[in-house]
């Protein structure tokens, strides 16, 4: 019987994590392991200059908290900015096109930088091991390289949509950047090639020998900030100083039966619970999985959802949230009988900035006695900027923001973005049932949702829950992947749905889950990404 288990969207970081536990290591130890390679062998997908959000459950320690690490715009941060910059929306209607891309690339892209401060500090608080002792397969991979694979190129080759840049301008734009992820004739590495960064690899055995507060408050705090100083940037010595974790309780619901606890704003949880309490109210597994009234049934609380993110929810420290209301089990029931009516909720185009990147990874680690990490962290879709020497990259997290003035989703100092990051825990009684998370932008919270109910709704093994086909609903148009039915389809325009057939079989989100049953555990690793599940 297994020991434990790890889920993540790299087979390099399931091995780290399996070392970690192999060496006498607990969750903690292990998804910080994962973590660190992660931002090694995925280096636009996430990194030190990153954010998240990570979920811990430490029974035997009564611990059972998140460490929050949302990313904030800088101090030199203006709300009128880049009022004068804008040339246009973005054709989707959803975030804007700004004179030389600022926003999306370059130096003015970046919200503070705090995923190796958050590794760190899970590392002293709950782990057992140090971060010099668990940091040195990323700087293996650093050093000695790893082998392209397919979900990263495809990244690179991203081409420009409605208006956005072509991702590999993140790879070519800046020279610091190219002379790492280019070959000496300007091409980019292939599938299977091998890509070094030994810059990288020398600062995390900096990081190693000084400590995290080096990147903070040292040497290499300075060369951050001599490097942004001198190419317009916003992040300072003030902003890198001032760099701080959240710790913050559980948000809970109960499901069926089961007690669920995922994370507060500005993380995506809520809209998690709001989900749930709606679809409590009508029995879904009588419906038929992925039926017709069943896809518009879910899809109708997703869209419900939607319009409350867009105009309720946010940073709580700049947005007044009816958290009470929003979490209520009576709130849902009006909604759900809204549902029941036939009423078709119709989500506004609201366009508060660019929609979150779906350039994220995650990490799923539990074992036997119920210990168990949900860890989520990006770099958004990643700015193009390194630091010449120091071989990381920073986000772009700058690009959600509204850049016109006197909205609620206007640039302001110290201000967080929503973020549909949901690391999330189903319990039974007092155990851990079902760990699931994932990367996904806009759409993590459907995909996560749908894995739950998967689980509980349909009793499916984890990898079955992340498998399944999905869909997805934060506009009027209901999104369905290409193995949904097409009779499927047929109802729900008959129903009077706009549905978009996506070509593909399996798309994003790419959810990562963990199920344990009577001290059991199985994984999952969604076929959408490269990675995979695996037991010790």
């Amino acid at each position: 019987m297994p020991h434990a288990m790890i889920s993540a969207a790299q087979p390099e970081a399931v091995e780290a994590g399996l070392d970690a536990l192999r060496a006498g290591g607990n969750v903690v130890d292990a998804a910080i392991a994962a973590a660190l390679v992660q931002t090694a062998v995925d280096p636009q997908m996430c990194g030190v200059a990153g954010f998240g959000s990570m979920h811990i459950h430490l029974p035997a320690q009564r611990v059972h908290t998140f460490i929050d690490f949302h990313g904030r715009a800088p101090l030199a941060t203006r709300p009128d900015m880049w009022e004068k910059l804008i040339r246009r929306e973005c054709d989707d209607g959803f975030g804007f096109v700004l004179k030389g891309e600022v926003n999306e690339i370059g130096y003015q892209s970046s919200t503070t930088p705090l995923s190796i401060k958050a590794f760190d500090e899970a590392l002293r608080r709950f782990g057992t091991r140090t971060l010099a002792q668990l940091i040195g397969p990323a700087i293996e991979y650093c050093e000695q390289g790893f082998a392209v694979r397919p979900h990263v190129h495809a990244f690179w080759m991203q081409p420009p949509q409605c208006g956005r840049i072509e991702r590999i301008r993140v790879l070519k734009d800046y020279p610091a950047t190219a002379k790492i992820y280019t070959k000496p004739d300007g091409s980019i590495y292939q599938v299977g090639e091998i890509l070094r960064n030994p810059d990288m690899g020398r600062t995390y055995r900096r990081i190693a020998s000084q400590g995290v507060d080096d990147f903070y408050h040292g040497a290499i705090a300075r060369t951050i900030d001599a490097d942004m100083r001198a190419h317009g940037g916003l992040i300072g010595l003030a902003d890198l100083a001032s760099c701080a974790t959240e710790t913050a309780e559980p948000l809970w619901t109960t499901y069926r039966g089961h007690r669920v606890a995922t994370n507060p704003p500005p993380g995506g949880g809520l809209m998690i619970v709001l989900m749930l309490n709606i679809l409590e109210n009508f029995d879904l597994a009588a419906m038929g999985h992925n039926s017709p009234e069943y896809i518009a049934t879910v899809s109708e609380a997703m869209k419900i959802a939607t319009v409350d993110k867009d105009t309720r929810m946010g940073d709580p420290r700049f947005v007044d949230i009816p958290m009470a209301e929003l979490t209520s089990k009576e709130y849902a029931s009006r909604m759900a009988e809204r549902i029941r009516r036939g009423e078709k909720t119709h989500v506004p185009r609201v366009n508060a900035g660019s929609p979150e990147s779906k350039e994220t990874t995650h990490v799923c680690v539990a074992d036997a006695s119920g210990a168990c990490v949900s860890l989520t962290h990006s770099l958004g879709a990643s700015s193009g900027v390194v630091t010449d020497g120091l071989g990381f990259m920073y986000n772009n997290c700058m690009m959600v923001f509204d850049p016109r003035p006197g909205r609620p989703g206007s640039l302001a100092p110290g201000k967080a973005r929503f973020s549909a990051m949901s690391p999330t825990i189903v319990f039974r009684g007092e155990h851990p049932f079902f760990v699931v998370g994932a990367p996904g932008g806009t759409t993590i919270t459907m995909g996560n949702l749908q894995a739950i109910l998967n689980a509980v709704d349909f009793g499916m093994s984890a990898q079955e829950a992340v498998g399944a086909p999905r869909f997805c609903a934060t506009s009027d148009t209901i999104e369905v992947t290409n193995r949904i039915l097409r009779s499927t389809q047929r109802d729900l325009e008959a129903r009077g749905y706009p549905v978009l057939r996506h070509p593909f079989s399996y798309m994003f989100p790419l959810v990562h889950a963990l199920r344990i049953v009577d001290g059991r555990i199985d994984g999952g690793a969604d076929p959408a990404g490269d990675g995979m599940a695996m037991a010790l």
